[in-house]
């Protein structure tokens, strides 16, 4: 597989730029990179919202102050100064001619399409026809398809335009600091090798949990539920990043081909290892169905067979309307030969990636007194509040416009992934009802029964 040119993009071009995306996500990353030095390029968006470019320059100033920090006076301005807009339908060849005009010299565009999926085939089209997909990158964000039979045409889709080297499927959970630490954790530290494999780990446990329900956004979660919206994708990456082997230095994709090892050498999910829930009150939320079956929980277990994991079973866990908001991995290793000593709890390195990032080693010490006995302690490794300094949509913009694709989801892991998870789409498991506020339905604690439970959080 060829590595895209190390040419720097030489305009930024976002589809959508009227839409929620932009405004929460876009528009404060595209500060950042100037406030950094690392964008001094033409960047014109397009949407049909019958707007001109001083509107849009007024939706780039409120998304900045809600969703940016403040708009930063010298960054702003510096952003205003390169922002064009096109405004036109989509289905117009009118739209694309108007925006190689204002492509002027540009040669290395990248463009970002902010849209729905149903909307890339006439768009990378049209760009095409053009002349706008000449030597261009693209960026398209999640999800990656329903299925595998839709990935897989989506894919096709793309790649009548674009070849695989230029596309750049953003999953901003591989832009956050906190979960590149996951990598950086096990493999610049020698202490961790010898024991990072079946001999040792007991299980893995990774939860997402949010503590909220799904905020007004019932239609979309209707589309997708818990399982394409975060396991699919963001949980899968985690996983990978787990238990991959040590990426090589020599070549430049290495990383992603360690990736795509670990989704191929997953077992494909069995209902029997899945519970499903949903939280009371989803039902009557605006846009969802009243007799709807879409989860927003779910709880898994799935092995990897490879010979580093084999037999070692890891955990998800993800939902919302949960007891807490945050993102942990516990690796829990198995118990040492005490002899007479009074048995421990579990050793544990607990890797939290949100809100803040820390890392927690779960110890053994003697407990205060004159009998043997042992008392669990947790030595902080590393606890930083704002991780995020570099924001994951600045980072992964960053690095699509200097043709660096370390950071996205290739097409082969896209698929491998969604091969993973296609035995327990469309309700081939039950719905179970919870409370708000719970760590879920009762019927999850069953699947880490053998494990001694869900780890503490």
């Amino acid at each position: 597989m060829s590595n895209p040119s190390p040419v720097h993009s030489d305009a930024f071009v976002f589809f959508g730029a009227t839409g929620d995306l932009a405004y929460k996500k876009i528009f404060p990353a595209l500060q950042a990179l100037i406030q950094r030095g690392k964008l001094d390029v033409p960047i014109i968006g397009v949407a049909k919202a019958d707007w001109t470019l001083d509107d849009l320059v007024k939706r780039a100033h409120a998304s900045l102050e809600e969703h940016g920090g403040g708009a930063e006076e010298d960054a702003f301005s510096k952003l205003k100064s390169l922002l064009r807009y096109v405004d036109g339908d989509y289905n117009s060849q009118n739209t694309f001619e108007e925006l190689y005009q204002k492509l002027g010299a540009a040669k290395n565009p990248i463009h970002y399409l902010a849209i729905p999926p149903s909307l890339f085939s006439v768009v990378t089209t049209h760009l095409q026809e053009s002349q706008c997909a000449e030597n261009a990158r693209i960026i398209v964000e999640k999800p990656f398809g329903r299925n595998l039979e839709t990935a897989r045409k989506l894919n096709a889709t793309i790649h009548q335009v674009f070849p695989e080297s230029n596309i750049f499927r953003i999953d901003h959970y591989l832009g956050k600091e906190t979960v590149q630490n996951l990598v950086i954790f096990r493999f610049a530290n020698t202490f961790l090798e010898p024991i990072w494999n079946r001999n040792y780990v007991k299980n893995v446990q990774i939860t997402m949990a949010e503590s909220f329900g799904v905020q007004g956004r019932g239609s979309f979660y209707e589309e997708a539920g818990a399982i394409r919206d975060v396991v699919q994708n963001h949980l899968m990456q985690v996983v990978g990043f787990l238990a991959m082997e040590a990426p090589s230095l020599s070549y430049h994709d290495s990383l992603r081909d360690e990736l795509v090892k670990v989704f191929r050498q997953i077992r494909p999910l069995e209902p029997e290892n899945v519970v499903r829930g949903q939280f009371s009150g989803y039902r009557q939320e605006p846009g969802v169905a009243p007799d709807s079956t879409v989860e927003t929980f779910v709880a898994l277990k799935m092995f990897i067979d490879s010979w580093r994991w084999d037999g070692v079973p890891f955990f998800i866990r993800a939902g919302k309307g949960l007891a807490k908001t945050a993102t942990e991995v516990t690796v829990e290793l198995k118990r040492p030969p005490l002899g007479n000593l009074a048995n421990p709890a579990e050793n544990f390195i607990r890797f939290q990636l949100s809100p803040e990032l820390k890392i927690v080693l779960g110890a053994n010490v003697k407990k205060p007194g004159e009998a043997m006995k042992t008392t669990p302690t947790e030595l902080s490794l590393i606890h930083q509040s704002e991780a995020d300094r570099c924001g994951p949509y600045e980072r992964l913009l960053g690095d699509a416009m200097k043709g660096d694709f370390t950071l996205f989801a290739r097409q082969d892991a896209v698929e491998a992934a969604w091969e993973v998870v296609e035995p327990i789409l469309n309700d081939a498991t039950p719905i179970h009802s919870y409370a708000m506020g719970t760590w879920g339905p009762a019927q999850a604690d069953a699947l880490t029964q053998d494990v001694g439970g869900w780890a503490a959080s």
